[in-house]
């Protein structure tokens, strides 16, 4: 028997037609009053249907209702939480890595003032979270130690009730120790690359502690992800990977809704997975929660951009950001906050 899936596309920026809305022929997204659709994709492991939003009615029964609960989760507000506005707005995390071999940054901050320097930098420029990670989780690169990850991050950490009630720091970690001990010193998420499944005692930290989390997608572990990752398909099997993992989240006494999806770009998928991904990413409302993608550059914007690649590819994670943007993501991560937070001020000007 086939599984349907729902994706809302066709979005358009700006004040919604409510003649539109009232002839159903196109619907808010979150319940925004920004962007709204007029067409949704009902797809199956067989094949991709693209429908209008008024010819709905016509579809067989069966299908009919599946697509209409679908919309209906796509259309209502998504929970805020945190002071976190997830329905208007797109906020950006910035990333800080206090390793010395994260791609990209690593060794740069190692220090504690130049980490905590460049915390203060990534809110004043306008970030909503700080994602503080100790442990490099590149391709190819090998667990450390917890007393080795704990001792790069914690002066940072103990920092941290100097900032901003309204600046959140997030952990980026997969370890449950790391975790606990960072939810003490006024971390306000908890975000797993392993997608909770590195350590058994995650879960329970995350009960314990009620805390706020982002649930991650990746293939195997980072030392060998990379290598020759394959998929049935890429777009729904982590689309079924989400909803068997809160699934089990909600059997295991996780009730609340304080939870961010990440497909996680680059973890365990090559261009081909990233780019099915990231123009489909829209498929990901369906689930009812904000998602967050790390897209910063990344090496999926060397392989498209080929002879223009440079050292920050900034050109390639403000592009594939705004195209985000347009899709009603709720969380960007990126190293380069004031240069992405400048392109979506901007974007979002012409627009009007």
């Amino acid at each position: 028997m086939n599984r349907y899936y729902t994706r809302a596309c066709n979005f358009y920026y700006g004040e919604i037609s409510k003649k539109k809305i009232k002839l159903k022929q196109s619907l808010p997204l979150n319940n925004r009053q920004d962007i709204s659709f007029d067409h949704v994709e009902i797809i199956s492991r067989e094949n991709v249907k693209k429908i209008s939003i008024s010819k709905i009615h016509k579809l067989p029964k069966s299908i009919k209702i599946k697509v209409k609960k679908d919309i209906l989760k796509i259309t209502r507000k998504v929970k805020n939480f945190l002071n976190l506005d997830l329905n208007n707005k797109t906020h950006l995390m910035g990333v800080l890595n206090i390793t010395p071999d994260s791609f990209s940054d690593g060794g740069k901050y190692t220090s504690e003032q130049k980490a905590y320097n460049q915390m203060l930098k990534l809110f004043e420029d306008g970030a909503s979270i700080v994602d503080i990670g100790g442990e490099s989780t590149k391709p190819g690169s090998k667990p450390i130690s917890e007393n080795t990850e704990w001792n790069r991050i914690h002066k940072v950490l103990k920092k941290i009730k100097k900032i901003k009630k309204n600046n959140l720091v997030s952990i980026d970690t997969r370890k449950s120790s790391i975790m606990k001990k960072s939810l003490s010193l006024g971390v306000k998420i908890v975000n797993d690359v392993s997608g909770l499944n590195y350590d058994k005692d995650t879960i329970n930290v995350l009960k314990q502690t009620n805390a706020p989390f982002v649930l991650q997608h990746s293939l195997d572990d980072p030392e060998t992800m990379q290598i020759n990752p394959k998929y049935k398909n890429v777009l729904l099997d982590i689309y079924d990977f989400f909803e068997q993992k809160i699934n089990h989240l909600r059997k295991s006494g996780i009730t609340h809704d304080k939870i961010i999806l990440d497909p996680g770009i680059g973890f365990g998928k090559n261009l081909n997975h990233n780019l099915k991904i990231l123009k489909n990413i829209s498929l990901y409302h369906t689930l009812g929660f904000p998602i967050l993608l790390g897209i910063s550059r990344k090496r999926f914007i060397r392989e498209i951009s080929k002879n223009n690649d440079s050292d920050y590819r900034l050109g390639g994670t403000l592009g594939s950001g705004i195209f985000a943007f347009k899709q009603g993501i709720q969380i960007l991560r990126v190293h380069d906050v004031n240069e992405i937070k400048q392109g979506l001020i901007v974007y979002q000007e012409l627009i009007k």
